[in-house]
């Protein structure tokens, strides 16, 4: 048993940096190959960026978007179940019931729709005179929280403004979450600032692993991606990261790395639940 369980606590991950166009069909296919080469290198968990099959904007989500299920969510449902692997399925613009969302869809190996995550923080900034977006012009946000379960851990999965609330992340961990991905599109403003300061500080304040997808930057787009997709360990060092073009990285995540970060600073036995806590008013 011992020897199952040490093969069960390390795995493949791999992150895909997609070049994303504004042909649907061509983002598919490129999306699906990738997926198949990344699980032929071993990933067993394969996460896709955010927006993966459409470009990212106010303008393009109505246009692209799809009912779950979908031409999209399908293509995704059979690339994992071919591979064999866990398929975290970046965002796609979603339409249900007369409304727009942002929205992840995981799948397992055996094709099945395992949890759809509605982006829960829209995306609504202003920096003067770098960049202003609105998600919430079209876009309604989710309302719950997504975890799914894995042989060899539970996975959070937010996408990327959601990231910017540790909340969700403490949420995420207490629940028994080792692993947390978020597909994200950060920018040329808020990439170089915050995209990696992020990603440690949820990984580290939780003691987890964090993945990122991003698009693959494309200076030519309306809304161009920061890129460099990465994965944090849970003593905050970047272990993997992609550059500004498209690419598969991959990590091997160790979950028993993970154990003995928890126990040289066992910070979740030290929190003082008496005096503070943080909790879900609305369960997943």
């Amino acid at each position: 048993m011992s020897g199952i369980f040490k093969a069960m606590s390390k795995f493949r991950l791999a992150v895909v940096q997609l070049h994303v166009s504004k042909i649907k069909s061509d983002n598919l296919g490129r999306a699906q190959k990738l997926v198949k080469e990344a699980a032929g290198r071993g990933a067993k968990v394969v996460v896709l960026p955010e927006c993966f099959n459409s470009p990212y904007g106010t303008g393009f989500f109505a246009e692209y978007a799809e009912k779950i299920p979908g031409e999209s969510t399908q293509v995704l449902s059979e690339v994992a179940k071919d591979c064999g692997i866990y398929l975290v399925g970046g965002s796609i613009p979603e339409e249900d019931g007369g409304k727009l969302y942002n929205t992840c869809s995981v799948f397992g190996p055996d094709g099945k729709l395992l949890v759809k995550h509605r982006k829960i923080h829209l995306f609504d900034i202003d920096v003067p005179g770098k960049i202003r977006f609105q998600e919430s012009e079209t876009l309604s946000p989710g309302n719950s929280l997504s975890i799914f379960e894995t042989p060899f851990c539970k996975v959070g999965v937010g996408i990327c403004y959601d990231i910017r609330f540790p909340e969700l992340a403490q949420i995420y961990a207490r629940k028994g979450c080792q692993l947390l991905v978020y597909p994200g599109a950060f920018n040329m403003t808020t990439g170089p600032a915050h995209w990696e300061l992020l990603q440690r500080g949820r990984a580290v304040d939780n003691q987890v692993y964090v993945a990122t997808a991003s698009p693959a930057r494309d200076e030519t787009a309306s809304y161009v991606a920061w890129g460099h997709s990465s994965v944090v360990n849970p003593w905050g060092e970047v272990i993997t990261k992609a550059g500004s073009e498209e690419a598969v990285v991959y990590a091997d995540i160790d979950l028993q790395y993970l154990s003995d970060v928890r126990q040289q600073i066992p910070i979740t036995r030290q929190r003082r639940n008496d005096i503070y806590s943080v909790s879900a008013v609305q369960e997943g």
